[in-house]
């Protein structure tokens, strides 16, 4: 394909993007900091507004993102009274890294590595050794684990230091690929309810006198995704989360920090044509695409040999307003996925050959492919800061 003329709006700079505050101040430097405090060895202290805790425990509440939390006082009074306790008592949030998306985040998380050294990119990506894509969070096609993320944990690290460390989340989580490669290291307890895993969290804190606690709660986010951020059901649902961590607060044994933080935030797209593009009728952004990977707003393409270029230009001119559009090298090197010196090669080829990332209100969705991702309200993905930015809220006993 061939584009004569330029007849379209300048497309986003690059440069324009707001990064991820890897290195200072992301989900991936969360857990090398608490264990550094820890005396965890070869852990770094990066988020230096945070102080040292002999126990601390971090409660993750998935799609709880920093300005839907402030959007939202009267629903969670306890969490709201929290807000200027965020990274350490400054009143401002961290980041996720990108793609904000949970399996990409709780691999942050978990290793302490932004995505370009872990290598879960992304919600789907490009498997290199069978050219499939490759669901992040279902693990589906099924791949060996230690394979496709080598790195030990954060929890392992800190485990083979002496220090306990316990994951009490949903038993359907125990053995799932994901938390194998991103959660794994010390013990997982499985407990059905979030009040159950509230009141077991605290008890493995007090288990020892350096003890690092992770607890998960995810159907924050399942609103998001069915109902919308400002459905009443999402509404419920921050109420619910509200009393979990006032409760959880209220139980923490001497010398403990406790952190609230999320692993992105999310945004209801309308439903039409205007703010969902469908590559699956549009001929344009289909045209030497081999793969479509990623999520509507932080897609990864895959071309066929050769049209790399061609592709790069095509959804430049079709995409470049409303989304930053980049070539994997442009990517890298912009240093999305982390900084640049700290790329890992095994990845380079899971990122598509051009990254969409959305900047307005807007979708890339794939209606035949992807009907169910197709279908949601609530989305996220992208470096605006409705989805990056995520509060680390702190109660210190």
């Amino acid at each position: 394909m061939a584009y004569a003329t330029w007849d379209h709006p300048e497309p986003l700079a690059l440069g324009s993007a707001p990064l991820p505050e890897y290195g200072s101040g992301s989900l991936a430097d969360l857990l090398p900091t608490l264990a550094a405090g820890m005396a965890v060895p070869g852990m770094t202290a990066s988020i230096t507004e945070l102080t040292a805790a002999d126990r601390n425990c971090v409660f993750l509440v998935d799609g709880l993102g920093w300005e839907q939390l402030r959007a939202h006082p009267d629903e969670a009074p306890f969490l709201a009274s929290l807000l200027g306790s965020s990274r350490g008592g400054t009143g401002r949030p961290i980041t996720a890294c990108y793609p904000a998306t949970t399996a990409t985040s709780l691999a942050s998380v978990g290793t302490g590595l932004p995505p370009g050294a872990h290598g879960l990119p992304g919600y789907t990506v490009r498997n290199p050794a069978t050219g499939e894509l490759m669901n992040q969070l279902r693990w589906h096609p099924w791949t060996s684990p230690r394979s496709w993320q080598p790195y030990p944990t954060v929890f392992q690290l800190a485990a083979d230091a002496g220090v306990h460390a316990a994951q009490v989340s949903s038993p359907a989580f125990e053995r799932t690929p994901l938390t194998k490669v991103a959660l794994s290291g010390g013990t997982f307890h499985g407990r059905l309810t979030g009040e159950e895993r509230m009141d077991f969290a605290a008890e493995q804190l007090a288990a020892a006198d350096r003890s690092l606690v992770y607890t998960y709660y995810a159907e924050l986010d399942g609103a998001g995704h069915r109902y919308g951020v400002d459905s009443d059901t999402w509404r419920g649902q921050l109420m619910h989360v509200d009393r979990l961590v006032q409760r959880l607060a209220e139980q923490l044994p001497p010398r403990t920090a406790l952190y609230v933080t999320a692993d992105h935030g999310m945004l209801d797209v309308p439903f039409d044509e205007q703010h969902r593009i469908d590559f699956d009728e549009d001929w344009e952004l289909r045209a030497g695409v081999a793969l479509l990977g990623g999520e509507g707003r932080a897609r990864h393409v895959y071309a066929v040999p050769g049209a790399q270029n061609d592709v790069l230009t095509c959804w430049r001119e079709v995409l470049g307003e409303q989304f930053w559009v980049a070539s994997r090298d442009e990517a890298i090197a912009a240093g999305w996925f982390g900084p640049p010196d700290r790329f890992d090669e095994r990845v380079y080829e899971r990122i598509g050959d051009v990254i969409a990332a959305a900047h307005d209100d807007v979708l890339i969705i794939a209606s035949e492919r992807e009907p169910k991702e197709s279908a949601m309200v609530g989305n996220h993905g992208s470096m605006t800061p409705v989805e990056q930015l995520v509060p680390l809220l702190e109660v210190r006993s």
